[in-house]
């Protein structure tokens, strides 16, 4: 038998004892039941029971920031208390199984009545749990040698309308932002697979502006095309983009869960940009749900490349210190550097954030998306792309963004549009 445990550690609120909440859970997610039964030995739990291994009770000033709205009043009775608590899964409970670590790390334990609020903040798996799951094929540096860009973000855009561009419309938008000099474009989340623009049909009419855009400037863009759906039908999908020339593919991460991401992994041969629409739903009350850090390791297990992670200064709910962590979370390694992911930046980006998004990061390993910041741009498309570039050179030169734009039009004039720097729009 394997000595090898799996971790996970959570924030718990709970008007019990911490202790005996805490170890209510770790019976639950494995051996244990609400009454004794008849062959929970002292051996066999011993053997697969779950441990509690570290529980530090948490002051307000030590709570961590969390993504939310707003952080919910403490509650009037004292006798609410709240801990940082490590739990130990034996990894022969879950075996080669992500779907099974999904269970066992965040299952029946957010029902359970001794908690008034858990959240799982993290995961640490044994190399042999990481290197028996897929990952991602591409991957950060398979992604840079896709589009030929190595020394800055990825800067891309999302086709808008959300929906109802038939795929003449779709290819006609492609255009003119390709045009505009962007490395990247993809569907929106809201579009996969509608009778009005079926996959294969919007795919080859983008593929052609690709191509020709190629065949122009020697410059490949991607384009992440949404196949979200069934099993059946994103390997259907896949081999659709695939036969069009077409370099990667998109789906809702959440809408196919874990096990249809694994299943696409297995047969793509594309990137897989993996957009987490319905997020919010499981991180947005600070006291319930998941951090992306314990959440992004099931679906980058499961073989995602680019995984979306919000802006600094976004136009949702989530803070700049959610997003920072949430960045930092993809491109550090689980098993090896092979395994790192491309954090996608996006919701109200424009040039602004650069300076703030590189000094968070330390380096440009990820994709930057903007939409408004781009087709927004007073001087059009082009010079919103230009600007965004100029934006990311004086970050990474270190020059403030208002000094640069002393000598670079499109920065200049964005700024005193989108500006002032360090706000958002």
């Amino acid at each position: 038998m394997s000595d090898e445990r799996l971790r996970a550690t959570y924030l718990i609120e709970t008007a019990r004892p911490l202790r005996e909440a805490a170890s209510a859970m770790a019976g639950e997610q494995s051996s244990g039941t609400f009454v004794d039964v008849p062959g929970e030995t002292g051996e066999l739990e011993a053997r697969h029971g779950a441990r509690v291994e570290d529980l530090v009770e948490l002051d307000v000033a030590d709570e961590p920031s969390l993504p939310g709205a707003a952080e919910p009043e403490r509650s009037a009775n004292p006798e609410y208390r709240r801990a940082r608590v490590v739990v130990s899964f034996p990894a022969e409970n879950v075996g080669a199984s992500l779907p099974n670590l999904r269970a066992t790390v965040a299952g029946n334990l957010f029902e359970l009545r001794q908690f008034s609020g858990l959240r799982l903040l993290d995961l640490e798996l044994p190399d042999s749990f990481t290197r028996s799951c897929p990952g991602p094929q591409f991957g950060i540096e398979g992604t840079r040698e896709i589009v030929g860009v190595e020394d800055r973000p990825i800067i891309g855009t999302i086709v808008k309308p959300n929906v109802g561009l038939t795929p003449a419309e779709t290819a006609d938008t492609v255009a003119e932002v390709v045009d505009a000099g962007l490395d990247f474009v993809k569907d929106d989340e809201l579009i996969a697979d509608p009778p009005y623009s079926p996959v294969e049909e919007r795919v080859e009419a983008v593929m052609d502006v690709v191509r020709d855009h190629e065949a122009e400037t020697g410059q490949e863009v991607m384009y992440a095309c949404n196949i979200t759906g069934s099993v059946h039908e994103m390997l259907e999908r896949h081999d659709a983009v695939k036969d069009a020339g077409g370099n990667c593919v998109m789906v809702s991460m959440n809408s196919v869960g874990i096990s249809g991401l694994l299943d696409l992994r297995r047969e793509a041969d594309l990137p897989i940009h993996a957009h987490r629409n319905g997020w919010g739903a499981l991180s947005r009350h600070p006291l319930l749900g998941f951090d992306y850090a314990a959440y992004h390791t099931f679906f980058r297990l499961a073989g995602a490349d680019h995984m979306h992670v919000n802006g600094i200064r976004n136009k949702f709910c989530e803070s700049d210190a959610s997003v920072v962590r949430s960045a930092r979370a993809c491109q550090a390694p689980i098993a090896d550097e092979d395994d790192r992911v491309m954090p996608v930046f996006s919701s109200g980006q424009w040039a602004g954030q650069a300076p703030e998004t590189y000094e968070a990061l330390g380096n440009p390993d990820l994709m930057y998306l903007a939409g408004g910041g781009i087709l927004g741009h007073p001087d059009g498309p082009a010079a919103g792309v230009a600007h965004i570039k100029q934006g990311w050179e004086a970050a990474m030169r270190g020059i403030p963004l208002e000094e640069y734009a002393e000598t670079h039009e499109e920065l200049r004039t964005a700024i005193e549009y989108y500006g002032p720097v360090g706000s958002g729009r």
